[in-house]
């Protein structure tokens, strides 16, 4: 029997660097969606807009485009009592993103998105682990029979809830990815330090296909996780995923400081530091995606980096490192935006 090579693992030996997509609530919000309204219900009501920003990333370079399922359990729908749909939802958003992955005249990964469910597992809440497998099984089947290529674990700080979602992968017999979001003192909100983000769920299945951060704060903090992940293995497949710039309110308006340049930057930097998938989470737009596609493309290798160096270049650290120790008050959850 043959094993058939995954998708995702395949264009990375094939381009050694991939570029994941933007930013999916920024962009939704500036096509109109309102501050409280379930992004997934766009899939149905609105699918020419989610096609559309999908074929925008994929217009700027995108090798990832992850479908708009981040908050796809039945533990997030319920807060819009769509609880009910949350088979129908998944399979229409990697429908939508697969259709434009496969006109897109080169090869275009469709990435389920799997958010956090919103919910503490037990002892911390009232979730059990075998509850969670359930909702992430529910959500990833229909990622699986929408066409999605791989289960795309994000924003995670709970090592026992990527384990649960890494678990109903494989249940449904799709691969995985995870990634952490490092935003409290460095650390995920549970305390999971980058360096160990590797092991989180290693005995799970065949493992992660690749692991790593997204969203956070600043684009800087983000590269200094992304130094510390590296260190830990520099063999390991690492992605990350980073903010545009630094979030700062403005009125009631979240407004983010990366320009263009200043992300193709970030993308440099987080070569030369060691990762194989690099991409933008809130702020970033298809604009400044097309210039970490151009940054991409135009690399000369140069050292790795120094927290000192990214500092300079992109701007100061919101948060302490994660090996400063002293953590932050642990802040309520935001939607990925």
């Amino acid at each position: 029997m043959t094993v058939a090579i995954n998708p995702l693992t395949k264009l990375l030996a094939e381009k050694g660097v991939l570029l994941a997509d933007g930013a999916t609530g920024t962009n939704l919000f500036a096509m109109g969606l309102e501050a409280g309204e379930a992004p997934e219900l766009w899939n149905e009501q609105h699918p020419e807009r989610i096609t559309k920003l999908h074929q925008d990333f994929v217009d700027a370079g995108a090798d990832i485009i992850l479908t708009n399922t981040f908050g796809g359990t039945r533990h997030r729908l319920k807060l819009h009592h769509a609880q009910d749909r949350v088979h129908s939802l998944n399979k229409t958003a990697a429908e939508i993103a697969r259709a434009v992955a496969d006109k897109a005249g080169r090869k275009v990964i469709v990435a389920g998105s799997v958010g956090p469910t919103g919910e503490l597992l037990m002892p911390l809440g009232a979730l059990t682990y075998e509850d969670a497998v359930a909702a992430f099984v529910e959500q990833i089947e229909g990622l699986q029979a929408g066409g999605a290529d791989v289960a795309w674990i994000e924003t995670m700080s709970s090592p026992e809830e990527i384990r649960a979602a890494a678990e109903a992968a494989v249940k449904v017999g799709m691969p995985y990815t995870y990634t952490g979001s490092f935003d409290t003192a460095g650390k995920t909100m549970m305390g999971l330090h980058p360096k160990d983000i590797h092991a989180v769920a290693t005995d799970i299945g065949e493992g992660p296909l690749a692991v790593g951060a997204n969203c956070g704060v600043g684009a800087s903090d983000i590269l200094s996780s992304l130094l510390d992940m590296t260190e830990a293995d520099s063999a390991a497949i690492v992605i990350v995923k980073g903010n545009c710039g630094i979030p700062e309110y403005r009125g009631a308006e979240i407004y983010y400081s990366g320009t263009p340049p200043l992300m193709a930057d970030y993308a440099r930097l987080a070569r030369d530091a060691g990762a194989k998938i690099i991409g933008g989470c809130c702020g970033t737009s298809c604009g400044h995606l097309a210039a970490m596609r151009e940054a991409l493309d135009s690399y000369e290798p140069g050292p790795r980096p120094t927290l000192e160096t990214i500092v300079e270049r992109i701007g100061p650290l919101r948060n302490k490192t994660a090996n400063e120790g002293a953590a932050a008050p642990a802040r309520e959850r935001r939607r990925r935006s």
